[in-house]
């Protein structure tokens, strides 16, 4: 699994690709704190893009869960975008579509987050 982070005005994506699971979800918390304190002091807010995650199992979900806990605890707005369809039916049915706004698309993502954010992720 890979993590990539790219900031957009004031929002941040983070895209994690290949497999979230017990293998690396705790590698996944350890590469996105840091993003989420980041994001907490520059008052920013986070995408999560799934585009490229295949699949995600319990431990992933349940590092996903960490994630959420320490972005409200710290104040950022934290929403995942373009969701695979078998990561999105593992979202449905661990009720994860409940705990995070689910977007299409990045821009979409964005655009909830900040205006600012989706103007300058249009103009690339």
């Amino acid at each position: 699994m890979k993590i990539r982070s790219t900031r957009f005005a004031d929002a941040v994506v983070i895209m994690s690709s290949g497999r979230l699971d017990h293998e690396n979800s705790n590698a996944f918390g350890t590469g996105i704190g840091p993003l989420l304190e980041e994001a907490a002091k520059s008052n920013s807010g986070i995408v999560l893009d799934f585009s490229e995650l295949d699949y995600i199992s319990s431990a992933g979900l349940r590092a996903l869960m960490l994630a959420a806990n320490q972005a409200k605890s710290q104040g950022v707005k934290i929403v995942v975008a373009s969701l695979q369809p078998v990561v999105s039916e593992i979202f449905q049915i661990s009720r994860f579509n409940m705990v995070f706004s689910i977007f299409g698309t990045v821009r979409d993502a964005l655009a909830n987050i900040s205006t600012g954010a989706a103007a300058a992720f249009d103009r690339g």
